[in-house]
């Protein structure tokens, strides 16, 4: 098993340099829970070398407090150094850590090209890729009740549809290499009369880019309570034969490794004997 998504810093606190020895217990405790190897993958936008490209984004946006809202969260986080994140996690792997780099990138309609050149500077093995808001609505802010209103002004099948349409843009920009939490959208318990429409766009949209999937225990953690992805676009994903990652999308050691077990027996009911691997952001095919 490998855990292929893991953060370093929680939401809302602030980052700190990335240590060794966070690191070190980071692969113990994924150790204990049968877990091979692990990638870290900081939110992108956690970076102040983004400012330089991302700075204001949302201003393309009528205004409105959703819009201040994100602006505000985005500039609050964007403080961590990329750089001293990058080598950090180099020293890890050269200390024999079984350890892989990469970064969660969000989908940033018509900014992903400055994405992708800002990127290519650096060694990541793994890039995931994570659609977390529409427009200007960051849904999953689950605990933030004027965000969780905004599903009764919006709507469930409005909200699926724009959701499913920034995942298959995002997979067909090829900028990650794996589609995080693929059905995240269902992360508060709401969910269309057909989800099986929105599902076979999904799956469509990963096997056509040549993406990864991953398969989250987060959502157990989330008023869903269900792993990403559903069953069914689990199965969509097997039958257009999509390769799977494995990840807890830990915010602390606590988390890491969350389920792994269980998650293991259920990719088992299903079939599957490999997981999809990364370096160099290359994949290959491991034993589950």
């Amino acid at each position: 098993m490998i855990d292929y998504h893991l953060h370093l810093w929680s939401h809302g606190s602030k980052d700190q340099p990335v240590e060794l020895e966070q690191l070190a217990a980071y692969c113990d405790r994924a150790a204990s829970q049968g877990v091979s190897e692990i990638a870290v993958t900081e939110h992108l936008y956690r970076f102040s070398q983004t400012r330089a490209i991302l700075s204001g984004y949302f201003r393309r946006y009528p205004e409105s407090p959703m819009r201040d809202l994100m602006e505000q969260y985005w500039e609050q986080n964007a403080t961590a150094d990329l750089d001293q994140y990058v080598t950090a996690a180099q020293e890890a792997k050269a200390a024999g850590l079984p350890i892989v780099m990469g970064l969660e990138v969000d989908y940033y309609p018509e900014g992903m090209s400055r994405v992708e050149e800002m990127l290519r500077g650096y060694p990541f093995d793994v890039l995931l890729g994570s659609v977390h808001w529409i427009e200007t609505w960051p849904f999953d802010h689950v605990d933030d009740p004027v965000v969780m209103a905004q599903w009764d002004r919006v709507g469930v099948e409005p909200a699926w549809d724009a959701y499913t349409r920034a995942l298959e843009e995002l997979a067909a920009t090829q900028t990650v290499d794996v589609l995080a939490h693929p059905d995240l959208v269902k992360v508060a318990g709401h969910r269309p009369r057909v989800p099986e429409e929105y599902f076979d766009r999904m799956a469509e949209a990963a096997a056509a880019a040549g993406v990864a999937a991953e398969v989250s225990s987060a959502g157990m953690r989330k008023p869903v309570g269900e792993f990403y992805p559903a069953p069914a676009l689990l199965q969509r994903f097997l039958d257009r034969g999509v390769p799977l990652t494995t990840a807890s999308d830990a915010h602390g050691l606590g988390d890491v490794a969350d389920r792994a077990p269980e998650m293991k027996r259920l990719l088992a009911a299903h079939g599957v004997t490999t997981l999809r691997r990364f370096e160099g952001r290359v994949g290959v095919e491991v034993a589950l």
